[in-house]
C-alpha cells in the first residue's frame, strides 16, 4: 500500500498511471504554496530578526522546493533514464530537507525574536502538515516523512518553550495527521484498484464480444411449413455455397442432398432429418450428412417447431454449424486409438477386444479360439547396430509378411516393440494353430533387404488356446505369454503350446527373483576362485572370481540359473559391484604378482558411473590397479559399443587389464581386437575339448587366435582344460596361460589362500 515492498501481483505505480499525469500541476502548486507562506513568515520576522536571517533560510527552503520539483517531473516524464527506486529515494530525501528547513526556521525564529510570532510559525507548520495529508505522491512514504518531520519539530519547539500541555497536542495531531495519510492512501488505492478491475473486466467483454463476432461458426436457418428456406442469413447462405437469392424459398433437404436429391438415395441421417421435420418434433446436436457442391460435409443441426398466437404450425427455426474437421478428427483419435501408427496393425487395445469377443463366441458356440504371440529374434541386434530407423523399417515389413499369411477369422496386431499377437477366432479345426505358428516363423525368417542391408531375423510363437487356457483375456495373453518365454528360451525359431507346468516353472522365477533381492542383504552371496596357471611353470599367476549362491530357501542355486535372472532383472549390477569390491579384498591376500579376474556384465559395464565403481572398489581395498583383470564376453558389442569401449578404455587407463572372455562364440569382435587394447584373449572351453578329440576346425580355430594374439602382443588363456593330455596339447599350441579342472576346481578363499601356503612348504 505504501510502496514499501514490489509484489509482482500488485502494481501500485501501474494502477496509478493518471496520479502521474497530475504530478506536474500538483508539484507546481505545492511549491507556489510553500513559496506563499515563506513570503508570509519572511515579512512576520524579517523585521523582528532581521533579513541577514531570513533570507539565507528562504533561499535554501527555494532551493529544495526546486530540487522537488525536478524529481516529480521526472517521475511525471515518460520512459525516464532514472530507475523509479532510484527517484522515490530522491523524493524521500526531498521531503525530509523541505521539513527540516521548516522546523529549522521554526525552532531558530521565535529564539531570535524572543518569542514573537511562535505562534503563527507553529500555526504556518500545523497547517502544512493538514494540507500535506491530502497530497497524492508516487511515494506515499515521502509524505509521511514530511509530516513526521514537521511534527517531530512542533514537538522540539514546544518543548524548548515549556508549553507541556501543547506539547501534548502536538504529539496528538502528529498521530492524527500519520493515520490519516494512511487512511486516505488506502482509501484512494482501493478506489483506484476497483476502477481498474471494472476496465479489465469491460475490456475483456470487450474482446469476446469482438471475438465471437469474427470467429463464430454457428448460423441460423428457418423454414416454412412446407419446409422451405426462408429468412436466410448471410452466413447460412455461405455454408450452402450460394447467395441468399438462390436459397430462398428453396427445399431445405434439396439443398444440402446435392446430386442425390433426383434419385432419392439420401445418407440415413438425411432421412432421419427429414422423419424429424416431418413429425415436427424438436431435435438437436443431430449429425447430419450433406453434400454442399458435391463435396461431403458434416453439419450439426438443432432445431424447435414454431406455431403462431393461435397454436398454428408454421415451421422450424434452429441453428446449425459446420463440423467437418471436428469430426475428422474425432475419427483420426478414434483410429489412432485402435490402430498402430507405424505398421498400421490394429493395436493392444484392438487386439484385447476382437481376443475378448473370440472368448466369448467360443463358449457361446462351444468352440476353440486362440492367440499366438509372435515375438523376433535379433531384432535388438538389428537396431542397436543400425539404428531406431532401420529397425522401424524392418518391422514395417514384418507386419506387412504377417497380415499377407492371415486367412479367414484370423487378426494380427502389434503389442508394442517388436512383439506382435494373432486372434484366431475359430481354431476348431484340428492343426491350425500348429500350421500357423509354422508359417509366421517360416515367413519372418526369410532375408529382409532394408536400406540397401540384407538383414536375417527369426520369430519364436507362443500359443494359448481358449477356454482351455484360460476363460478371460488376461489369462490368455498370460498364458501365451509364458508359451512364448519357453520358446525364446529355446534358443528362439520354435513354436511352444501353453502347458500348466509353464505356471509352475513361471512362479519358481517369480519365487527366485524374490529371493535374489534379498540376497545381498542376507549376506548369501559367496565367491569361489579357479586358478589360472602358466602353461610353462604351470605356477598360479592369477584367480578368477566366480559368484555363487546359497539361498536361505532355496538351496545351493546353479550359476546358469540365477546369473541369467539377475541380468534380465538388472540384479547382476549391484551384484557385480559387491563382486568387484570382495574380490578386490582378497587379492589383498594373495601374492603381490597374482592378479584376480572379475567378470563384467553389459549391464553393468554400460551404467554410467561403471568407472567411478572400479575406482572404489580399489581405493577402498588398497588393491594396486595392475592387478585387477576385467573380464568381459563378445556380447557387450551387441548393445551400445561405443559406451562399452569407452568404460574399458577408462578402467585400462587406471591400470586395470580387460580380457576377452569365450572368443570366438558369439558376435564377430575382430574389428574391436584392432580398437581396444585387450591383454588377455580366453579361448572357448569347446575348442579345446574339440581340438583334443582331433577336430581339424577346433585345433585350426586356435592356431588362428594364438598367432593374432601374439601379433597382437596379447596373452591367451585356453579355458576348460581337464587332462594332463588337453593340457600337453595347449602348451603345444602355444598358449600362455590354461584354466580348468586338472589345475583346480573352483575354490574357497581359503582353500586359495591355503594353496599359496602349501606352495612355500614345498619350496622350502
Amino acid at each position: 500500500m505504501l510502496g514499501l515492498t514490489r509484489n509482482p501481483a500488485f502494481d501500485p505505480t501501474r494502477l496509478r498511471g493518471d496520479e502521474y499525469g497530475e504530478l506536474a500541476q500538483a508539484s507546481r502548486n505545492r511549491m507556489l504554496a510553500n513559496a506563499l507562506l515563506a513570503a508570509f513568515i519572511a515579512s512576520v520576522f524579517g523585521p523582528l530578526i532581521g533579513l541577514v536571517y531570513v533570507v539565507p533560510w528562504a533561499a535554501l527552503l527555494a532551493f529544495i522546493l526546486y530540487k522537488t520539483r525536478q524529481t516529480d517531473l521526472l517521475i511525471a516524464a515518460p520512459g525516464a533514464r532514472v530507475g523509479p527506486a532510484t527517484l522515490e529515494s530522491q523524493q524521500n530525501r526531498n521531503a525530509v530537507a523541505g521539513a527540516l528547513c521548516w522546523v529549522a526556521a521554526l525552532i531558530a525564529f521565535p529564539l531570535l525574536s524572543g518569542g514573537a510570532q511562535e505562534l503563527t510559525l507553529l500555526l504556518v507548520t500545523l497547517a502544512l502538515m493538514t494540507a500535506s495529508t491530502f497530497v497524492f505522491s508516487t511515494s506515499p512514504v515521502s509524505v509521511l516523512l514530511y509530516i513526521g518531520t514537521l511534527g517531530a519539530g512542533a514537538i522540539v519547539s514546544l518543548a524548548l518553550s515549556g508549553q507541556w500541555q501543547a506539547m501534548g497536542g502536538a504529539i496528538l495531531f502528529t498521530i492524527a495527521a500519520l493515520v490519516a495519510t494512511v487512511q486516505v492512501r488506502t482509501t484512494f488505492v482501493k478506489a483506484r484498484l476497483a476502477e481498474a478491475a471494472v476496465i479489465e473486466k469491460e475490456e475483456v467483454v470487450s474482446l469476446l464480444l469482438r471475438e465471437f463476432e469474427e470467429n463464430e461458426a454457428d448460423w441460423l436457418w428457418e423454414v416454412d411449413p412446407a419446409r422451405r428456406l426462408r429468412a436466410v442469413s448471410p452466413r447460412f447462405a455461405f455454408a450452402l455455397g450460394r447467395t441468399q437469392g438462390d436459397v430462398e424459398g428453396k427445399p431445405l433437404l434439396e439443398m444440402v442432398a446435392g446430386a442425390n436429391w433426383e434419385s432419392g438415395q439420401f445418407p440415413a441421417s438425411l432421412h432421419d432429418l427429414a422423419e424429424r421435420l416431418k413429425n415436427r418434433e424438436n431435435f438437436s446436436n443431430m449429425l447430419v450428412q450433406v453434400s454442399i457442391l458435391g463435396e461431403e460435409r458434416w453439419w450439426e443441426l438443432s432445431g424447435t417447431p414454431m406455431r403462431d398466437e393461435q397454436g398454428r404450425f408454421t415451421g422450424f427455426r434452429g441453428v446449425g454449424s459446420d463440423v467437418t474437421e471436428q469430426r475428422k478428427s474425432s475419427e483420426k483419435i478414434a483410429y489412432l486409438a485402435r490402430y498402430d501408427t507405424l505398421t498400421q496393425l490394429p493395436n493392444r487395445l484392438q487386439l484385447t477386444e476382437a481376443l475378448g469377443e473370440a472368448l466369448r463366441y467360443a463358449v457361446q458356440w462351444r468352440t476353440r479360439c486362440a492367440l499366438l504371440m509372435v515375438d523376433l529374434d535379433r531384432f535388438k541386434a538389428v537396431n542397436d547396430s543400425l539404428g531406431h530407423m532401420t529397425g522401424d523399417k524392418l518391422l514395417a515389413q514384418v507386419s506387412a509378411r504377417l497380415q499377407s499369411l492371415m486367412g479367414e477369422n484370423q487378426l494380427c496386431g502389434r503389442l508394442g516393440g517388436d512383439e506382435f499377437a494373432i486372434v484366431i477366432r475359430d481354431a476348431s479345426t484340428p492343426g491350425v494353430i500348429g500350421d500357423l505358428a509354422r508359417r509366421v516363423i517360416n515367413r519372418l525368417s526369410e532375408p529382409y533387404q532394408v536400406d540397401h542391408h540384407t538383414l536375417y531375423v527369426g520369430a519364436s510363437v507362443g500359443s494359448a488356446e481358449g477356454p482351455r487356457d484360460g476363460n478371460t483375456v488376461e489369462e490368455m495373453m498370460r498364458n501365451a505369454d509364458l508359451a512364448l518365454y519357453r520358446a525364446k528360451d529355446s534358443g528362439g525359431g520354435e513354436h511352444c503350446r501353453f502347458e500348466p507346468v509353464l505356471h509352475a516353472s513361471a512362479e519358481e522365477r517369480r519365487q527366485l527373483e524374490v529371493a535374489l533381492r534379498k540376497a545381498l542383504g542376507r549376506d548369501e552371496m559367496v565367491l569361489h576362485y579357479q586358478p589360472v596357471v602358466d602353461a610353462r611353470t604351470e605356477s598360479v599367476v592369477s584367480f578368477e572370481a566366480l559368484v555363487r549362491w546359497n539361498s536361505a530357501e532355496h538351496g545351493f542355486v546353479s550359476p546358469g540359473k540365477f546369473i541369467p535372472l539377475a541380468e534380465d532383472t538388472r540384479l547382476i549390477v549391484p551384484i557385480g559391484q559387491w563382486v568387484m569390491r570382495k574380490a578386490c579384498e582378497e587379492a589383498r591376500n594373495w601374492p603381490e604378482h597374482v592378479k584376480v579376474n572379475v567378470n563384467v556384465s553389459p549391464e553393468q559395464l554400460l551404467e554410467p558411473g561403471f568407472h567411478d565403481e572400479v575406482v572404489q572398489a580399489l581405493a577402498a581395498t588398497g588393491l594396486r590397479p595392475e592387478r585387477l583383470e576385467i573380464e568381459v564376453t563378445e556380447s557387450i558389442f551387441l548393445r551400445d559399443a561405443s559406451v562399452a569401449r569407452n568404460a574399458l578404455e577408462q578402467a585400462m587407463a587406471l591400470g586395470c587389464s580387460v580380457a576377452l572372455d569365450d572368443f570366438g562364440t558369439g558376435y564377430s569382435s575382430l574389428g574391436y581386437l584392432r580398437k581396444l587394447k585387450f591383454s588377455t584373449i580366453k579361448v572357448d572351453r569347446t575348442f579345446v575339448q574339440g581340438a583334443a578329440q582331433g577336430s581339424a576346425e577346433s585345433l585350426a580355430i586356435i592356431n588362428a587366435v594364438v598367432a593374432m594374439a601374439k601379433s597382437l602382443q596379447m596373452t591367451t588363456t585356453a579355458e576348460g582344460v581337464e587332462t594332463s593330455e588337453e593340457a600337453e596339447l595347449i602348451r603345444s599350441l602355444g598358449c600362455d596361460k590354461i584354466q580348468g579342472f586338472y589345475f583346480g576346481r573352483p575354490m574357497t578363499a581359503e582353500d586359495a589362500r591355503s594353496l599359496f601356503n602349501l606352495m612355500k612348504e614345498r619350496r622350502a
